[in-house]
């Protein structure tokens, strides 16, 4: 009699959230990543939510996404603490993108990981101080400009209740996919990058409220998959 054949393990996926030197004032973390690990454990992930960043970084073996939930390291002055990478968080990161782990930043990701070249350069974009700026937070409309992507196909635009960041200097080997409009001007929301890993931006997120919209936890379910070709 032939056995049942085993059922595959799920995928797995690490969520690096902001406490410490990773945190600031006006992001709710831990509550935006549990958000986050409910919307991936309902789609068949299993998820660790690590509130150590470095310690997240430095164990990245057996995992197929990285997540980034946390704020800007540098926050208090680059200049008056130094550049504190940790010496096994920075060797992880490399190996894991070096491997092809997926990458999925969201919102103040876009300025995390300072002390971490190797993130900015996969992710193809960042939070520029001086330049990047969001307009007060509430309800706006995401619009797709590119909808023949896997992240992207099945929706026209996402509404969501956020902070809008603005301005953000965005690489020209991203591929933008979602954008918002500010005074009449668009600005990238939602991109992709394909080298030297998969890696999804998503510049929404800012507190609970944006993963009551459908559309938003649909749009991460989607990127989480594509980004570690699931």
């Amino acid at each position: 009699m032939d056995r049942p054949e085993a059922e595959p393990a799920p995928p797995r996926a690490v969520i690096a959230t902001g406490t410490g030197r990773y945190a600031d004032p006006w992001h709710p973390f831990l509550a935006t990543s549990a958000r986050i690990a409910d919307a991936l454990r309902a789609d068949g992930w299993e998820v660790v939510v690590d509130d150590d960043v470095d310690h997240a970084l430095a164990h990245l073996d057996g995992f197929s996404l990285l997540l980034v939930n946390a704020g800007d390291p540098w926050r208090e002055g680059a200049t008056e603490l130094g550049h504190r990478a940790d010496p096994a968080a920075d060797a992880g990161l490399h190996a894991a993108i070096a491997r092809g782990i997926g990458l999925v930043a969201v919102h103040a990701a876009l300025s995390s990981l300072r002390d971490h070249p190797a993130w900015r350069a996969a992710i193809g974009g960042e939070w520029q101080p001086g330049t990047s700026w969001h307009p007060p937070v509430g309800g706006a409309r995401v619009r797709v400009v590119d909808g023949d992507h896997p992240v992207s196909e099945r929706m026209l635009h996402l509404d969501v209740f956020d902070e809008r960041y603005s301005d953000l200097v965005v690489d020209a080997g991203a591929r933008v996919l979602a954008v918002h409009d500010v005074d009449g001007a668009e600005h990238p929301a939602v991109w992709i990058r394909e080298d030297p890993t998969r890696a999804v931006v998503c510049s929404l997120g800012h507190d609970e409220r944006s993963y009551d919209s459908p559309e938003h936890v649909g749009l991460l379910q989607r990127a989480a998959r594509w980004a570690a070709r699931v």
